[in-house]
C-alpha cells in the first residue's frame, strides 16, 4: 500500500495536493474529487448504482480528517463529508484522473447536466 508524505489543501485553488511515498504527485481538484467520493451517497450501495453528481464546479474543501492510518475523509463546502478516501483510492483518483473526467464530462453531456451549479433567479432580480 502506498503512503501519502503529504497532503495540502489549497483552498484558493480548490485543490488538494497528494504526494506519494513512491514518488508520484497528484493535484486533484475538489470537484473530482467530490464527483468521485467513495461515500454510498456518490457510489450506491452496489454496482451500476453510481449517482451522476453535478453542479460541483465551485464546491471547495473545508477541511480534511484522518481516518486511522489508512484514509482522509474530506469535508467539502457543500457540506458532504461522509466519503472515506483510503491512500488506496487517492492514488486510483490521481492515476486515472484523465479517464474518469473524461467520462463523468461525457455523462454529464448526455444526462443535459451541467458542472455550474443552477442560479435561482428572483424576480426582484430581473428588470420589466
Amino acid at each position: 500500500m502506498r503512503k501519502p508524505v503529504e497532503l495540502r489543501v489549497s483552498r484558493a485553488d480548490r485543490t488538494l495536493t497528494v504526494s506519494f511515498d513512491d514518488g508520484e504527485r497528484f493535484v486533484l481538484p475538489a470537484e473530482y474529487l467530490r464527483v468521485e467520493s467513495p461515500s454510498a451517497e456518490v457510489q450506491g450501495h452496489a454496482p451500476g448504482q453510481k449517482v451522476l453528481v453535478w453542479g460541483k464546479a465551485e464546491v471547495g474543501i473545508l477541511k480534511v480528517e484522518p481516518v486511522g492510518n489508512y484514509a482522509v475523509r474530506i469535508v467539502f463546502d457543500d457540506l458532504h463529508d461522509s466519503g472515506i478516501y483510503s491512500w488506496d483510492y487517492l492514488h486510483q483518483l490521481g492515476r486515472e484522473r484523465d479517464a474518469r473526467w473524461s467520462r463523468y464530462l461525457a455523462e454529464l453531456e448526455a444526462a443535459g447536466k451541467s458542472r455550474h451549479p443552477r442560479r435561482v433567479v428572483r424576480a426582484s432580480d430581473t428588470s420589466v
